[in-house]
């Protein structure tokens, strides 16, 4: 069972809370909170694409250099 996922190189966890039925996880290898959650997987992968895409929209707005995951 593979409790991550992966978009534009960057890996996510994958966790569930049984308390709140509720799906969730964060950016992992970074500095930068990035976290989403989702009522179900396809909410949750959703999520986690626009939580990415947000990132990468703040950095270039912000002129920063986004963080990569580190080996």
């Amino acid at each position: 069972m593979n409790n991550n996922m992966e978009y534009k190189s960057y890996v996510g966890s994958v966790e569930f809370s049984e308390e709140d039925t509720l799906f969730f996880g964060k950016v992992l290898g970074i500095e930068a909170l990035i976290s989403y959650e989702g009522k179900n997987v396809h909410d949750l992968e959703e999520d986690f694409h626009g939580a990415v895409d947000d990132y990468l929209a703040l950095c270039e707005t912000e002129g920063i250099k986004p963080e990569k995951v580190t080996k």
